[in-house]
Order: structure tokens, then C-alpha cells, then sequence
């Protein structure tokens, strides 16, 4: 039995994605990101005039937990210092839905998450990252251990994912959904990958889940007292003694 089917089902959140003004504000904003068709070859242009059509019977299959997601294009991005990251373009309709789940998902984990995150949030960006960061080195705290979790968007494990998910989620209908993304697979040159683990990056829902696996980390780092301030995958605690720091 699938954890998902045990859950006791939570229709108002349901309801909230599935809302006409929720599912505007998702076509406005996949509309806004632009970017290259999945592996259907349908356009961002194309969306509204096949959500005229569908769109009835799209909110349906994923009340009854048929809407299948279809693979993502995993594309290979070489990386400044060697290397590539692997991101994937998911179909531009599972974009869509992506985007409704992360807008009523994102004012239930925002309270939760730690002050000390700034990476794929609301109103935080980079910039304000380096700035905590300054504040830490002006209130004396000058021993820094960097931290950047290898190839982490490839190794999330979705059981691990899923249990945390389903603490402050409760509504099966939207746990199933991002099971199934996690699930989809992959298409690279014609050829289909089971996802067994991992996040796609280029998902409008993966910073979002990503954030939730390391809001883990942020907790233990406050727990052991450390400053620190992340972006991402990417780490930096403080403490004025190295042997204190992870």
C-alpha cells in the first residue's frame, strides 16, 4: 500500500489548488517563466487554448489520482568549473500543475522554514545571503566551514521526501501528485529513465521540495547553536572556534 493511501484526505487544500483564482495565477506564471516544450512538444503559447479545453477533466483526474505526469527532457548544462548539471523540462502542462501544488504549499512551509535560508524563497534572494553573512564576520565571528552538498537535486531520497511532506500536508490528492512527479522519468535522446531518486532540477515545484529536505539541516545546524546562513544546496556555518563547527 502506497503511504499516500492512507492519509486522512484534507479537501480544502484540494479545493484551494484546484481553485479558479489559484489556477490563473499558475497559467500567469508559467506563461511569465516562458521556456522550451517538454517532451510533447506543446509551447507555453499553447497552454491556455488546451486549458480552454481540458481543463475540466484535468481537475477531475487529479481529484481521483488518475493524472499522470509525463517524463521530463533531461537536458546536460556544462558547468564553469567542468562537469554538467542535469536539468530537466518537464511537459509544459505538468508545469501548470507543478506551479497550482508549489502556490498553496509555499504559505504553509514559509513559517516553517529558518531565517538563516535564502535560496528559492519569496522575498529573499542572494544578495541578502552575503549580507547575513557580513553581519556574522562584523559580530566577530570569523572561522567559516563551506558546505555544498554534492550533486544534492540527484540524490534526494523520495521516501525520505515523501515522510516529510506528508507532516504539514495533508491532503492525499496533493501527496499523490508529487509522488508521481518524482516518479515520471526521465527522456534523454529518445531513450526513457526510471527516477528512482532525485529531484529535477527545472521543476516549478523542486525548489520548493528541496527546500523542505534541507530545512532538516537548517534545524540541525540551529540545534548545535552554529550561525550560518544557506542559499540552496549551498552552506556556510560560523563559530569563533573551527573545532565547534560540522
Amino acid at each position: 500500500m502506497e503511504v499516500t493511501e492512507i492519509m486522512k484526505t484534507d479537501n480544502t487544500l484540494l479545493e484551494k489548488m484546484l481553485s479558479d483564482e489559484n489556477l490563473g495565477l499558475a497559467l500567469a506564471q508559467v506563461r511569465r517563466n516562458k521556456g522550451a516544450s517538454g517532451i510533447d512538444g506543446m509551447e507555453v503559447s499553447e497552454l491556455k487554448g488546451y486549458l480552454d479545453e481540458h481543463l475540466e477533466e484535468i481537475k477531475e483526474s487529479i481529484r481521483n489520482r488518475t493524472y499522470k505526469p509525463q517524463p521530463v527532457k533531461r537536458v546536460e548544462i556544462p558547468k564553469p568549473d567542468g562537469g554538467v548539471r542535469k536539468l530537466g523540462i518537464p511537459a509544459v502542462l505538468d508545469r501548470f500543475v507543478q506551479q497550482a501544488i508549489a502556490q498553496v504549499l509555499v504559505p504553509i512551509y514559509e513559517p516553517k522554514f529558518s531565517d538563516n535560508s535564502f535560496g528559492f524563497r519569496p522575498n529573499r534572494c542572494c544578495e541578502m545571503a552575503i549580507i547575513r553573512a557580513l553581519e556574522y564576520m562584523n559580530d566577530g565571528f570569523h572561522w567559516v566551514v563551506d558546505i555544498d552538498l554534492e550533486k544534492f537535486f540527484d540524490t534526494v531520497d523520495h521516501d525520505k521526501l515523501i515522510s516529510l511532506v506528508m507532516r504539514d500536508v495533508k491532503s492525499g490528492e496533493i501527496v499523490s501528485l508529487i509522488r508521481k512527479f518524482l516518479v515520471s522519468g526521465i527522456m534523454m535522446d529518445n531513450e526513457y529513465k526510471e527516477s528512482v531518486i532525485g529531484v529535477v532540477q527545472g521543476g516549478n515545484i523542486s525548489p520548493l521540495l528541496s527546500n523542505v529536505v534541507l530545512n532538516e539541516l537548517d534545524k540541525e545546524l540551529e540545534a548545535r547553536g552554529l550561525r550560518f546562513t544557506r542559499y540552496a544546496d549551498d552552506c556556510a556555518p560560523r563559530t569563533l572556534d573551527i573545532s565547534g563547527a560540522i
